[in-house]
């Protein structure tokens, strides 16, 4: 079982990225291969499936996503291929926000989860998210409305997506986020 590979993303496509690790390239799924930069070395956390047709990597930026990853697959009726879809649909914060408040609409929203899936995610879920998150939560609001404010700016979301992905460790209020994607932007 793989925690991380550490390597230069040599490609990407629609759902995966290809990380080079010692001349070895890894086809790793994740829910948004442009967060990644082709080129660049990258610490990506993994989840090994094995299955009867195959062995599958599924990877993640940071530990958070990871984590609800694995809290996702563990519901009912959630596989994989569900679980990184419903990440590649919103942010770690936002998911787990709608989990703890058992906001069945905006899980509904995402596709492929209906009314039932959506009741099952919280049912199994709730509650489940240590004190660590709830701090990330409270950031969220910040970290959506730096988002908003570039877009509004005239940046492209692929561009400020992959930027503010970078931040996302970071407790900062709106404005500092924006400061400090823009300065990243900048230097492009």
């Amino acid at each position: 079982m793989y925690s991380y590979i550490k390597g230069i993303i040599v490609d990407m496509a629609r759902d995966h990225i290809v990380v080079d690790n010692q001349g070895i390239g890894y086809l790793i799924y994740v829910s948004n291969p442009y967060q990644f930069t082709k080129g660049k070395e990258t610490l990506v956390y993994v989840y090994q499936q094995v299955k009867e047709d195959g062995i599958l990597l599924f990877g993640f930026l940071s530990k958070e996503e990871k984590d609800l990853f694995l809290k996702l697959i563990m519901v009912k009726g959630i596989g994989c291929k569900t679980a990184i879809g419903i990440l590649a649909t919103g942010d770690v914060n936002a998911i787990i926000q709608a989990i703890e408040s058992k906001n069945i609409v905006y899980l509904k929203k995402i596709p492929g989860i209906g009314p039932k899936a959506a009741q099952q995610i919280i049912l199994d879920l709730q509650g489940k998210f240590n004190g660590v998150i709830s701090e990330m939560i409270l950031t969220s609001v910040e970290f959506d409305e730096a988002i908003e404010v570039l877009i509004a700016l005239g940046y492209k979301r692929q561009e400020v997506d992959k930027v503010m992905n970078t931040l996302s460790q970071e407790h900062l209020d709106t404005n500092g986020y924006v400061k400090k994607a823009l300065n990243l932007l900048v230097k492009g």
